[in-house]
């Protein structure tokens, strides 16, 4: 999972994990390393208010950040054994949720698989959120740690909208061992290394890792996020980019319902006195995402939906600063902050081809909203019956023909219709400054839940797509739909070319 992810806007390299509320996030751990995104120098301790709380300053929050702490989980795990010379059914590169929920499966049903991984022991440093339901359908309940009854989005300071969907926080620990436990109870060998080349022959490939082994497998699984360093694309690669700063944190107190997290806030009071950032987030704006766990304790992260290029991190620091002072939430401790990044929208990869992905670099995550976790979890059984039943059909399929089959199954036409139709959510939400924004959002929150619940899990295909886009133009404000329609317009007819060129 230590693979690069080259963005624009001099947002430089980092290192690319799956998720954060459904996204993929990155810690400070991994990214203290890379200059552009530090606060700035640590400042003197005049910064300490004599209540032992800290003035709300972006060097101030980051003096309150720990030092770095990775967390193992206490395995003996199987370790592969180079020396046997086996062909293994199914390699699985990185040891993400995506790729241990395949490993799994394939295991279960009596096929050989190796894990592929830096740190297979690694506890995942990323806060997951997650729509409850969706845990629920997948039997996972027992890997949330907290819920909430509902959520809340605050349009503006004097609208906001109650979401009467339970959500939860994921136990990241809990979600990894029970993963761990089911696939060293299958079989399933893990190999501590990075895989830096891989050779394909007829039937099997050569995993090439950065410690001389090779592993050799019939099947390759490319787990490992965004870095595209197995999977091939043949067309520019041009993303928008979610991007975000988070901390873990004590506070005196806040002002949030316990039992309501804030999906969003796009609430701009707090920079009334700042005109050069009120300016920048009118043009790109960001919002607020909040879990209050308790009266002291609360994850709070300023979030850019999307944008292109990516807002600097600094940037998104600032505000987030700027917020917390506003709000009166006085900040004690820190316990952990996150920097996430997530490329969204884009092409596909090259379908079909020889390794199969999943997850982010399969182009996997959410193009309107940033959203994957679930997804990939839910695809992951998709994923494991095609590998399951093609390795065990009787006629004996070359790797190509192999691989192309779970591709078939893994990107159908259907999803690859949905996602054109994510995509062209996106070009409009790229498209919309603050007030745009907040128009769009108060109409799609006001549609039936069938309709925003199903766009935000992936679960409308084009045809309800298409029902859930008059919906939301019918209830848009006049405004609103002057503004779809001026600036959507171009997005509607790559759409619809993209998706007359789509072929089963």
């Amino acid at each position: 999972m230590d693979t690069l992810l080259k963005t624009h806007n001099k947002l430089e390299w980092l290192h690319p994990l799956n998720g954060f509320a459904e996204r993929q996030s990155l810690l400070r751990s991994s990214k203290l390393q890379i200059q552009e995104f530090r606060f700035g120098p640590r400042k003197s301790h005049q910064n300490w208010m004599r209540n032992g709380c800290v003035k709300v300053t972006s060097s101030a929050l980051l003096e309150l950040v720990p030092e770095t702490r990775k967390e193992n989980l206490e395995f003996e795990l199987p370790m592969y054994d180079p020396s046997k010379g086996l062909v293994v059914d199914l390699a699985v590169v990185g040891g993400g949720p995506a790729g241990l929920a395949v490993a799994q499966q394939v295991s279960e049903a009596g096929l050989s698989v190796c894990s592929i991984d830096p740190s297979p022991k690694l506890v995942w440093p990323n806060n997951y959120g997650v729509w409850v339901d969706e845990f629920e359908a997948m039997d996972l309940l027992d890997c949330l740690d907290k819920t909430w009854s509902g959520a809340v989005v605050y349009i503006d300071d004097h609208s906001k909208k109650y979401l009467g969907r339970p959500y939860g926080r994921v136990n990241r620990k809990q979600l990894k061992s029970k993963m761990m436990q089911k696939c060293i109870l299958n079989g399933v060998k893990f190999h501590q290394a990075k895989v830096i080349k891989v050779i394909h022959e007829e039937f099997k490939s050569l995993l090439i890792c950065n410690d001389g082994v090779t592993v050799q497998a019939s099947v390759v699984l490319d787990a490992t996020g965004f870095s595209r360093c197995l999977v091939q694309y043949d067309k520019p690669y041009n993303p928008g980019y979610q991007v975000a700063y988070g901390i873990l944190a004590e506070v005196e107190e806040h002002p949030f319902d316990l039992d309501k997290m804030v999906f969003m806030d796009w609430r701009d009071s707090h920079l009334k006195n700042n005109k050069e950032l009120k300016e920048s987030n009118s043009k790109i704006p960001t919002f607020l995402y909040a879990m209050p766990f308790s009266s002291d304790r609360i994850f709070l992260e300023e979030t850019s939906l999307v944008a292109r290029p990516g807002v600097q991190m600094e940037d998104i620091q600032e505000r987030m600063v700027a917020r917390l002072k506003h709000l009166g939430i006085k900040v004690k401790s820190i316990e952990e902050d996150e920097r996430c990044i997530i490329p969204m929208g884009g092409p596909l990869p090259v379908l079909p081809q020889r390794v199969v992905g999943i997850g982010g670099t399969a182009g996997m995550v959410h193009p309107s909203t940033g959203y994957m976790v679930a997804r990939t979890l839910a695809a992951a059984p998709v994923v494991a019956s095609a590998i399951v039943q093609y390795l065990g059909s009787e006629q004996s399929l070359s790797g190509n023909e192999l691989s192309s089959e779970v591709w078939k199954d893994l990107w159908p036409i259907e999803r690859r219709r949905q996602r054109e139709f994510f995509c062209f959510g996106m070009d409009i939400l790229l498209k919309l400054d603050l007030q745009g924004t907040r128009r769009f959002f108060d109409a799609f929150f006001d549609l039936e839940p069938h309709y925003w619940h199903g766009f935000l899990s992936s679960r409308l295909f084009l045809p309800e797509l298409l029902i859930f886009g008059l919906s939301l133009f019918s209830h848009a404000s006049n405004t609103s739909r002057i503004e779809i329609m001026a600036k959507g317009t171009l997005p509607l007819v790559n759409m619809i070319n993209n998706l007359v060129r789509e072929k089963a």
